[in-house]
């Protein structure tokens, strides 16, 4: 399973921060960012994907995380 999410995230280095909170949060699962992407996208890719998690984590951050259908 893939999702995609929509993001403000436009530093590298706000990104590494980010990644390492999520990667410590959910070990499991493939995650990284496109900041190249208008819509500086973050992937993440496992079997089981806890979207809203992911979305709250974010948000807490003071970050935007919109889920991308």
């Amino acid at each position: 399973m893939v999702e995609i999410f929509k993001t403000d995230v436009s530093k590298k280095t706000k990104a590494r921060n980010i990644l390492s909170t999520l990667q410590n949060e959910f070990p499991h699962l493939k995650i990284n960012f496109d900041l190249h992407d208008c819509d500086k996208i973050l992937r993440v890719e496992g079997k089981i994907i806890c979207v809203d998690k992911i979305i709250s984590l974010m948000e807490e951050q003071k970050y935007l995380c919109e889920l991308l259908q």
